[in-house]
């Protein structure tokens, strides 16, 4: 991989160039270069790097399977929403050579990173991209060149006097331990110093009983606090000898406020911790629109990757439109619009590898989506939610709406239906095929209006909303019959829980405007899917906290698109072992509850809450992309509470000039949570401009439910959720009922 490899990028059946392929002798970087040019086109770091595909893993490398061996292809696949890198390699001993390389380079960071290895990590990565002349050693003008490029703002003489003592040998130079010296002298964290100088009697270690003062005092750690204790000194003191004497020294004290037991995410959250044994209509439900398209809504490209990402991101209710395509195969694309075209047996075959291995540790149900037939036209679109071994038949229900626990490993197929759920149960009866009433006119209506802003003319197709439907489809649909929504008094009288409406956002926003406390009932017994509108012709979203605030449990969000509502998607299901269904608070599962999102006060239970922030300081926090070289920013913090309406609000901290290494803020920020059940908490840290709208640098968001109080480290990620360490904010939480 050192000495270089030429291969074929492969970008579609036609687009197939030869590139030349290094890993740089960092062993952190591969770039490649044009054959025919030999200008270096593009490099990437093995940190961008989530997994490697062997053979024909991409709809690129399938199209080209009778032309190319699956033993000479392989995929890289990066992490967020970066597009995968196809390649075919020379032979098979070759690519061989790369997949195993890749795989072995990028295998370290499958475990758990101690903050000292990312920390380890990250000094090695700084010192080779600044070590200009490749020596081995950093002279003092490449080390004022590495602050610059590590977001730190220095005066010369400072600089100067941190080098000179890291420099022993007293060569001039920094090289191995010296460089390692220089880095912790600039990381010193004056803050956790003093705060472990307040605990500390001489200073110099915590002993056992000092860490419990600690750990009781300040993080209000309850029960089994010297099992804790013992167990942090074990974990995360460097020294052999401290160990031995059950104390933490000053460095495994900041390990351990740095570990993810020091983080603001409460640990025992992160697995399955909630429970899996109540109607499926009592949860809210990772739900993606469109999984297919990874672009806009007209012209993007269909992927079948849309689909692999939502699953891995936990997504557990997917969208598969699907349509007559040549020689009576069905196709799936967004119906009426220029968006590419994937085969529905694609689709499918993707769902059988990927729906049930996210690393889940318990997956549950799936509710995704699957086909209808259309009059001679289009299969509608559907939502699958997955049946033993990935089996698509009915199954028997034991009550009303089954349990995420008695779904396992099921698919649910969400569509419409001939007749009712008992007939399907009990035998066909006398009744005459008709299939159930459609829930997507407002969707066909949508699609009208996208057709004009698409510049299409398919309205004579829309107007056949008069579908026959295939009796075999129709008897998978069991626990998600479409109907339409006729009001809440109508669904109540004639509904049942196995059937489900879909409602845009509009008319959603109307209902929740006009009758909240009905629609909170209403989702207390029955599910309901929200979508987007159909003039977000650029994937944009709409806010899922408002579609929450009332109960609905699939509110369909464009995975593809990075921003604030999916940052609140991913932060509300980051919990319970990431397994794609949040368990609704218990004044939202009760048919008679009194709550209504816009009255705070219709809420049973204690008053409101406050949530006191410190902010204290950042540490090393990315640059802003494609900012000019050398612009160091001037950051600042931003907390949101999204909520209901009374609790929504933000507060920011003012701006700290030139400091992205580690800037102090040390202000407090506080906010009155009346109905805290329902808040997400999102921190945003920005690069201040007084000329132009701020720039993103980080963010992180979680449900107030999963908040640790104490001195907490809050681990930021990219625009596209993704982690970026070692940046990290330092903050102090208090929450006071």
């Amino acid at each position: 991989m050192q000495q270089g490899t030429l291969m074929r990028k492969v970008k579609s059946k036609s687009w197939k160039k030869q590139r030349y392929f290094k890993l740089q002798d960092d062993c952190m970087t591969i770039w490649y270069q044009s054959k025919r040019t030999g200008k270096i086109e593009s490099a990437f770091s093995i940190s961008d790097v989530e997994t490697v595909r062997e053979g024909h893993q991409s709809e690129v490398l399938q199209s080209l399977a009778e032309e190319f061996p699956p033993e000479r292809c392989f995929t890289i696949v990066f992490y967020g929403r970066r597009g995968n890198l196809d390649l075919i390699a020379g032979s098979a001993e070759e690519a061989q050579c790369w997949v195993q390389g890749l795989r072995q380079l990028i295998e370290p960071r499958s475990f758990p990173l101690t903050s000292a290895l990312v920390s380890r990590t990250w000094i090695r990565d700084w010192f080779q991209r600044a070590d200009k002349n490749k020596d081995g050693r950093m002279n003092f003008k490449e080390v004022q060149r590495l602050l610059k490029m590590m977001n730190v703002d220095m005066n010369e003489d400072h600089a100067l006097r941190l080098f000179q003592d890291a420099d022993k040998s007293e060569s001039g130079t920094l090289e191995g331990e010296e460089f390692v010296l220089f880095y912790k002298a600039l990381t010193q964290r004056e803050e956790v110093q003093s705060l472990f100088q307040d605990f500390s009697e001489d200073g110099k270690k915590l002993t056992l009983l000092e860490l419990v003062d600690f750990l009781r005092e300040e993080q209000l750690e309850q029960e089994g606090t010297e099992e804790l204790a013992m167990e942090l000194i074990d974990k995360y003191e460097p020294s052999e000898t401290a160990r031995a004497r059950h104390v933490l020294s000053a460095d495994g004290f900041l390990m351990y406020l740095c570990s993810p037991e020091g983080s603001i995410f409460n640990p025992h959250h992160r697995v399955l911790w909630q429970d899996m044994s109540q109607p499926l209509c009592h949860y809210f439900i990772s739900s993606s629109h469109n999984t297919y398209l990874i672009e806009d809504q007209i012209r993007g490209q269909s992927s079948i990757e849309g689909y692999i990402r939502a699953l891995k991101r936990g997504c557990r209710c997917l969208e598969v439109d699907c349509w007559d395509g040549p020689n009576g195969e069905p196709m799936v694309y967004h119906g009426h619009t220029f968006t590419s075209k994937i085969p529905f047996r694609e689709v499918v075959s993707t769902l059988g590898k990927y729906a049930f291995k996210v690393g889940l540790p318990s997956p549950h149900t799936d509710v995704m989506g699957g086909p209808r037939r259309g009059e001679g036209a289009r299969l509608e679109s559907v939502e699958l939610a997955p049946s033993s071994a990935g089996s698509w038949g009915a199954a028997s229900p034991k009550s009303p709406f089954p349990t995420p626990q008695e779904l396992k490993h099921k698919i649910l197929l969400k569509g419409k239906k001939i007749g009712r759920l008992e007939d399907t149960l009990d035998g066909p009866g006398d009744e005459a095929p008709d299939a159930s009433d459609d829930d997507n006119g407002a969707e066909a209506e949508e699609e009208r209006r996208r057709a004009k802003v698409g510049g299409t003319q398919h309205s004579r197709a829309l107007q056949k909303d008069k579908e026959s439907l295939a009796q075999a489809l129709s008897d998978c649909v069991v626990y998600c019959k479409s109907v339409s929504f006729r009001g809440f008094q109508e669904a109540r009288s004639h509904s049942r829980p196995s059937e489900i409406s879909s409602l845009a956002e509009a008319k959603a926003r109307k209902l929740i405007r006009d009758a909240g406390n009905e629609f909170v009932r209403h989702n207390a017994w029955q599910l309901t899917r929200i979508y987007p509108s159909g003039m977000r012709t650029d994937s944009s979203n709409y806010s899922p906290q408002e579609m929450w605030n009332v109960g609905c449990q699939i509110v369909a969000l464009n995975f593809q698109t990075a921003g604030t509502e999916m940052d609140l998607c991913d932060g509300l299901f980051s919990q319970n072992g990431r397994c794609g269904y949040v368990l609704k608070p218990p004044f939202m599962r009760d048919e008679e509850t009194a709550f209504n999102p816009s009255d705070p006060g219709s809420r049973e239970g204690p008053g409101p809450t406050t949530l006191t922030i410190q902010v204290i300081s950042g540490q090393q926090l990315p640059k802003v992309a494609n900012s000019k070289d050398g612009a160091i920013i001037d950051p600042l913090v931003r907390v949101e509470i999204h909520g209901v309406p009374a609790d929504q609000a933000h507060q920011e901290t003012k701006y700290i000039e030139n400091n992205g290494f580690n800037p102090r803020w040390d202000e407090t920020l506080q906010f009155q949570l009346h109905v805290p059940e329902l808040a997400l908490v999102r921190f945003v840290v920005e690069d201040y401009d007084k000329t132009s709208r701020n720039d993103f640098v980080g963010q992180f968001t979680l449900a107030f439910a999963n908040i640790k109080p104490g001195y907490r480290h809050i681990h930021l990620l990219s625009k596209d959720g993704t982690s970026i360490p070692p940046s990290s904010l330092f903050v102090h939480i208090r929450i006071t009922e």
